[in-house]
């Protein structure tokens, strides 16, 4: 590799390439620039982790030089660009999660039986007493029950016990150094220290976790920046040492977020033996009349609501495990973290803390499916006719789509999810 005053050529390409991207007043050459980072990035990707967060580590100097001029565009204070940006530390661990992909998928059952714990719901019962008048507040200014901000709360941190360790600012700074998401990075990092010059907060106080989300929500920067709320009048909204700023903080983000008021988040349903798994996922949602009239009722046996709401079917486990209907509010948390399991589980949770009944179908044990596994199920079934994109390990709508056709051809039945039976009758061993 070639040599370039003490930094090889590949260090010196990411060091071009961060620092426009850590600069957004850089300036770019047509196409030509954008082909460049594209390309760097392309490379580091094939590198040996080690080689990456070497090259990444030598070019950090250059981009942080960057990141000091940038800060001076978003108006910082010169105290802040000498005392803190210069500091900036790189963190390989960073980059190592960063690149981190999961080998094997996880399934419902593992990832729920971990999370909806007995303890997570005694412990919110405990902190519902315990916070009822702040919480009963925060119900009627923002439309946020008790139980939804104590679900959020214990899944982010478990109810603030752990906020996280690492360097907020250290760990932006490493990601803003990255040309894979060094825009996204940099603006939250930008943002981060905005906050920290508003409400003088030390650097040692600003840890989270490795992707910068901070505080017993865990709030992204820019997240922070909009919603943060002082609640306990003391002049800042400290999101890392105030529950009451952080509660109150949860509720306006939610709000914000477009919770409905005197709406749930969903309810586990039973659904018929004849069921024929049509309309299944977000983009399938249909009024609560029309799951009625499929014969899906309530996990009590009685009959769904006559509102007019609509509602989503989810069957995260397949046909085998427990089915949900989720409504408009099952959405809202979904734009809080983008996963059906963390929405189902946010709210299944809230209903258990307010003295629910546990899941009425209790999520079976199945098989984690490597990458290379749910790699073969697609290019199995691109082969046999069910188009479902480049194969990528990775199992998205697209996927379940495939695989739902695939099981109609079949006469099995056409719940989209990767069981046994599908690999089986694909050919592929597990």
């Amino acid at each position: 590799m070639i040599k370039l005053k003490g930094m090889s050529y590949l260090a010196a390409s990411i060091a071009a390439c961060v620092s426009l991207s850590a600069c957004s007043s850089a300036p770019t050459s047509g196409g030509t620039t954008q082909t460049a980072i594209a390309e760097t990035q392309a490379a580091v990707q094939e590198m040996p982790l080690s080689d990456t967060i070497a090259a990444h580590a030598a070019a950090f100097p250059t981009c942080v030089a960057n990141l000091q001029e940038r800060a001076r565009t978003e108006g910082l204070s010169e105290a802040t660009i000498q005392d803190t940006v210069a500091s900036l530390q790189f963190v390989p661990k960073v980059i190592e999660l960063d690149q981190a992909q999961p080998e094997f998928s996880q399934t419902f059952n593992n990832y729920f039986t971990k999370r909806a714990t007995d303890w997570r719901v005694n412990e919110g019962r405990r902190l519902l007493k315990k916070h009822r008048a702040l919480l009963d507040k925060l119900a009627q200014e923002y439309g946020v029950p008790p139980q939804y901000i104590l679900s959020f709360w214990g899944l982010e941190t478990n109810y603030g016990s752990y906020k996280g360790k690492m360097s907020v600012l250290d760990s932006l700074a490493t990601l803003a150094c990255e040309p894979r998401r060094s825009g996204y990075f940099t603006t939250e990092l930008m943002q981060a220290l905005k906050l920290k010059e508003k409400y003088g907060f030390d650097k040692s106080t600003m840890v989270g976790s490795w992707a910068g989300a901070m505080g017993h929500t865990q709030f992204m920067p820019s997240a922070y920046a909009k919603y943060a709320i002082d609640g306990d009048g003391d002049g800042k909204a400290d999101l890392w040492n105030s529950t009451e700023d952080a509660l109150t903080s949860a509720a306006n983000f939610l709000q914000h977020l477009g919770w409905q008021r005197n709406e749930r988040w969903g309810r586990e349903v039973i659904l018929p033996r004849n069921f024929n798994y049509e309309n299944l996922g977000a983009k399938q949602a249909q009024p609560l009349s029309q799951w009625a009239a499929q014969s899906v009722v309530q996990s009590n046996g009685l009959p769904l609501p006559a509102i007019d709401m609509k509602a989503a079917l989810y069957l995260p486990s397949g046909h085998t495990g427990p089915a949900f209907l989720g409504y408009e509010n099952f959405n809202v948390i979904m734009r809080w973290n983008r996963s059906e399991f963390y929405a189902i589980t946010v709210g299944h949770l809230a209903d258990r803390i307010n003295g629910g009944e546990p899941l009425k179908v209790a999520p079976p044990e199945q098989p984690r499916l490597s990458r290379e596994q749910i790699k073969q199920l697609q290019t199995k079934l691109n082969e046999s006719g069910f188009d479902v994109g480049k194969p990528d390990g990775v199992l998205g709508r697209n996927s379940s789509a495939g695989i739902q056709a695939f099981q109609r051809s079949k006469n099995m039945i056409a719940d989209g999810f990767p069981s046994p039976e599908v690999f089986s009758a694909l050919g592929i061993s597990l």
